[in-house]
């Protein structure tokens, strides 16, 4: 007999609209779903490194937002753009990353989100898919939700930076980025990609948490599951000593521009319904973008959560995780 909470798991690739690259999504959906009145399928966007099995499907108690979405009800899908994880990585990735300039910016992500939302669509009978992505990928979001309105049900912006100020000391003027022969623009030194160790995921993360031990703030088990992840999700990762896995560098650039003010979509165009989720100690957006994004969109709204860190999907319930998982949940199932 099959569970009413049984999930099912499918992986598989779709050729991409424009020049018949592989793109990996997995759908992640309840066995025995017959509601005719289910909610709208979602399409979770990752952001600037870890690719989407890392970001939100770990194997772990704790590390599966994908699980969460699915358990209530909503057919979930997830997506590797190009250039991450199982999907088909340029071919300057594989050469020294100096030889080519940033890889994947906007417009890649949009024409990669417009091709899985597509075939999501056909998938589900569904005239509308919801859509939510983390940090770079709120930001790819948002720049298809502006582009792409009558296909996004409802949007869920997460942690994710807009061009609101020049105020970014890691990410704008004066950071690694910025060129320091010609502050304001990009770095010339900045390659097509990066490599990443392990060790390079935790940094920003530990030094958002409020408390010396970090085990007490988010699982180790989810740690060490989004570290293998991250390494797994490039068969280069270890060829390197030690094993490093590749990323690019698109999303740096492009999130450059929004660091020093540069906006690449407008949230006035947001039309449909559009959650905000912004982490008090988050590293990355500022509050003042969260707070533009809900002035200026016609229909959004704003969850602050009090303490949370960049990653608060993936700490633990007591530390912002529940806050997050059961607003997402609400705002993508109540009409």
């Amino acid at each position: 007999m099959t569970s009413a909470t049984t999930l099912q798991k499918k992986d598989f690739y779709i050729e991409s609209c424009f020049d018949k690259q592989h793109l990996f999504i997995r759908e992640i959906k309840l066995e025995a779903n017959k509601n005719v009145n289910k909610p709208a399928p979602v399409l979770l966007i990752h952001g600037a490194r870890v690719p989407a099995i890392g970001s939100f499907d770990l194997p772990v108690a704790g590390g599966s937002l994908a699980e969460e979405l699915a358990k209530a009800g909503i057919d979930t899908y997830l997506l590797d753009l190009r250039g991450y994880g199982q999907s088909t990585r340029p071919t300057a990735m594989s050469q020294p990353a100096a030889q080519s300039t940033p890889l994947i910016r906007t417009d890649s992500a949009v024409a990669d989100i417009a091709c899985a939302i597509n075939h999501i669509m056909q998938l589900s009978a569904s005239s509308k898919v919801n859509l939510l992505g983390w940090a770079t990928g709120g930001h790819w979001s948002a720049a298809y939700a502006t582009k792409y309105p009558a296909t996004v049900n409802k949007l869920v912006i997460y942690n994710s930076l807009y061009g609101t100020t020049q105020n970014h000391p890691i990410l704008g003027k004066g950071s690694f980025l910025d060129d320091p022969a010609h502050s304001g623009q990009l770095n010339p030194n900045i390659g097509g990609y990066q490599l990443n160790t392990q060790e390079s995921l935790f940094p920003a993360w530990d030094n958002s948490i409020a408390v010396e031990d970090k085990n007490l703030w988010r699982d180790p088990l989810v740690s060490q599951a989004y570290a293998q992840a991250a390494l797994a999700s490039d068969p280069q990762s270890y060829n390197h000593t030690p094993p490093q896995f590749r990323s690019p560098n698109g999303a740096m650039a492009d999130s450059f521009e929004l660091a020093i003010g540069k906006r690449q979509w407008q949230a006035k165009d947001l039309t449909m319904p559009t959650l905000v989720i912004f982490s008090q100690n988050d590293f990355w957006s500022r509050k003042e973008d969260a707070l533009a994004i809900i002035n200026e969109a016609p229909n959004a709204q704003l969850v602050e959560i009090p303490k949370a860190t960049h990653f608060v999907h993936l700490d633990k319930n007591e530390h912002g995780r529940k806050i997050f998982v059961d607003n997402v949940i609400d705002f993508l199932t109540i009409n």
